[in-house]
Formats: C-alpha cells, structure tokens, sequence
C-alpha cells in the first residue's frame, strides 16, 4: 500500500514564530543549560533529579505537577537541579497504545500530527512560563527535535533508539545535555559508543539540509536496566554495576564522565515503589567511594500526582496512562530526602 501523504504540517521555524519563547525566559533557560553543565563537567557538586510523568498526557495536570516541583526547588537549591519531565514522544515496544501527545492531543481521539506539535509546543512552553523551570524530553523522533530545543535543557534518548545513527549524530549538534540510555539488552559499550558519537562533530543531512555539527561535550550515559533473553528485568544501578561503568569510562576519551541512574523501567522492573530504596541505594553507593559519587551526577524518577497508572479513559486526574508513576506526596518526601544526601 506504501504511504498516504496526509498533511503538510509546519517547520520548526514556523511554529516558533507562532509560539515564540520570550525573552526573558530564553535568558532563564540559558542559565539553567550553564548549571546543568556545570554538574555534568564537574565544576558544580549539585545533583540532578530529572523528575516527572512517564508521559505528559494532559497539560493541567503536568502544569500542576510542575508547580509542586517549585517549592521544593526553592528549598534544596543549594543541592539539587530539578528538571521536569514533560515527554511527548512515547515508544512503544510492539506499536500499540498511546504514543504521546505528539500524536495524540487528547488521548481518547485519532492521531492529529499537526495539533499534536502546537499542543507540545504550548505545554513545554506552560510549564516553562508557569514555573520556571525548562524542560526535559525524549529524542524519539531526530527530526521533530527543533520544535522544542529552544526550552529544552534537557534531552534523553532512548533504549531503543540508542544504536540509531541519526539519533546520535542529531545528540552531537545539541547545544544541552543529552542523555543515552542503555540499550534494553543491557549493553554498556553500545551507550557508551553512542556517548562516543555524539561528542565527536559530523557532517549530515537533516530535514532536507546538509548540516554540520560541532559534538556535544555534554552527551553522557544513562543506566535504565536491561532484559535479558527470558524477557527478565536486570537491573544495573548497583554499586558493581557503577564501578564497571567508571572503569569503562576510564578506557575511552570522553569529556566529562557521567552517569544518570533511572530509577524505573527494567531497574524497579516497573514496580514503581522501588524507585525510593533504588534512589537511596544510589545516593549511598556514592557515599562509599568518590569516583561513584563523580560519575553519578543525578537521578531520573518517574512520578505524577497520583500513584500508580490507569487506562486510557479513566479520568483520573493527574495518573499516569503509560508506565505507573510514584504519588506526589512519596515523590516531595524523595526529593528533600535526596537532597539530605546527595
């Protein structure tokens, strides 16, 4: 059958000059990009907590959940570096189910790309504007990266995309942090050669254009767990699993060695509880030797108002519809308790 061209939809510079940043935040973001960086590169000894649902389904509940996140910013400033997470492009393992608000604005309704860009646009840009906070989503899709780049401070990319070549080269023309998660065989040398990839400059095509990229120093690794051949969850955030990622590290030529531990997927097995004792098994492995406590630069924590997840249709205000999520009320105890330790 081949494709069915359906619509045109608009350039990332089009929707921008619709939506466009102002001023005063781009100067907000640009302060938030230099003290991620300056984690990442060692010069600061805060911790980074990449926090928020496991998909950004609806705009008033993420903004809600967003604004919590402010007062207890406010209170651990001098330790932690909160960025939301506000993703709008979900993978899905076999096709099925929502695939984010990219593709679907109101969950319940047909695919509609070209709302679904404005509609990730203004939320990014709600969250933004409303709590101060820039933002963090998933590189799912290379191309769609520049619609949201400018308020972005930070960028993952993901298990299943993390052997992808466009995915790596567009990571190495990024002017922020991005993050390369583990592929879900477990795999450390494959995120690593994607680290490797995207800290190195290339010349490729992009949305119709030549492009030149200058490498990102900022590009690290991300430890998300792994499934073996029997379809079990592995998980690789112990104390071990650190100290061999540090002396891998200590093999190749890469700027800045870090490390995100996600707290969920295959390391919590999905069991999103777990994410407070992974979360504390962290903090104190970093605790016990200084070269886990310079690799581990922060955590990635799956968590929305309400505990747990529900189906598509539920209508239950601020639950996750993909992956089960940590509550509000166990995610600020977590967090001022990262703080505390960190």
């Amino acid at each position: 059958m081949g494709f069915q061209y359906v619509n045109n939809l608009p350039t990332p510079d089009e929707i921008k000059e619709r939506f466009p940043l102002p001023a005063e935040l781009k100067e907000r973001k640009a302060k938030r990009d230099q003290e991620v960086s300056d984690v990442l590169t060692g010069k600061s000894d805060k911790f980074l907590v990449i926090i928020g649902p496991c998909s950004a389904d609806n705009e008033d509940s993420v903004c809600d959940y967003a604004e919590r996140l402010i007062k207890v910013q406010e209170k651990t400033a001098d330790r932690l570096i909160i960025i939301p997470r506000v993703y709008t492009n979900k993978p899905r393992t076999t096709g099925e189910g929502y695939k984010g608000m990219l593709h679907q604005p109101d969950p319940e309704k047909k695919p509609d790309m070209h709302e679904g860009l404005i509609a990730i646009r203004k939320m990014h840009m709600r969250v933004f504007a409303e709590t101060g906070f820039p933002t963090a989503d998933e590189m799912l899709y290379p191309e769609n990266m520049t619609y949201l780049d400018d308020i972005m401070s930070y960028v993952a990319i993901g298990a299943r995309s993390v052997e992808n070549q466009q995915h790596r080269l567009t990571a190495s023309g990024c002017d922020v942090a991005v993050g390369m998660k583990n592929p879900t065989s477990g795999d450390l040398s494959v995120m690593l050669n994607s680290v490797v990839a995207a800290q190195q400059g290339h010349d490729f095509t992009y949305r119709g254009w030549e492009v030149k990229s200058g490498g990102n120093p900022l590009a690290h690794t991300i430890l998300r767990g792994a499934v073996n051949k029997h379809g079990q969850c592995i998980p690789n955030y112990h104390f071990e699993d650190l100290v061999l990622l540090q002396e891998l590290y200590a093999k190749r030529s890469l700027d800045n060695a870090a490390c995100i531990v996600d707290t969920n997927h295959s390391n919590s097995n999905k069991k999103y509880m777990e994410q407070i004792r992974i979360a504390k098994e962290v903090l104190h492995s970093r605790r016990h030797a200084a070269q886990i406590k310079d690799l581990v630069k922060g955590l990635m924590i799956e968590s929305y108002i309400e505990p747990g997840s529900q189906k598509v249709g539920e209508h239950c205000y601020g639950k996750s519809i993909t992956d089960p999520c940590l509550g509000w009320a166990d995610s600020e105890r977590l967090l001022y308790e990262i703080a505390e330790n960190a």
